[in-house]
């Protein structure tokens, strides 16, 4: 074989593995932040379905993209029917706020600036609300 062609051949496959590296680290890699929240969740999950009061369960959290963690509740003594929405959420609004304001365990959320989603369902699964805060609603 000639030596232009080795040459050529070990080029070929050192820039196929750089290239397939790069891809990797670019392409396919979560991102530190995101594989942090994600652990995160999963903690959390492996303590739930956890009843937070009387009527509040919580069911699972989602790591989701953009820097987004998602709370999955249900109210176990609600049926939606049974319920105003709009009183509900201008209630819990400013409740949830405060808590993510003030809240010592979501200070590396305030910190990184995460956007925190709280979903309510009802006793049979029927979805209610989802309020969702910003880093601009809790800075």
């Amino acid at each position: 074989m000639d030596k232009k062609k080795v040459i050529g051949a070990i080029v070929g496959v050192a820039a196929f593995f750089i290239a397939y590296f790069v891809a990797q680290q670019l392409f396919f890699k979560p991102p530190t932040f995101d594989k942090q929240m994600m652990k995160t969740a999963s903690e959390i999950n492996k303590s739930c379905p956890i009843m937070v009061d009387a009527e509040t369960r919580l069911d699972n959290t989602v790591a989701l993209p953009n820097k987004t963690i998602q709370y999955n509740y249900t109210l176990v003594n609600i049926e939606k029917g049974d319920i105003d929405i709009s009183e509900f959420e201008n209630y819990l609004q400013p409740v949830i706020l405060n808590i993510i304001k003030t809240s010592p365990d979501l200070k590396y959320f305030r910190d990184n600036d995460v956007t925190m989603a709280y979903n309510y369902k009802d006793k049979n699964g029927e979805h209610l609300l989802k309020l969702t805060f910003k880093p601009e609603d809790y800075k």
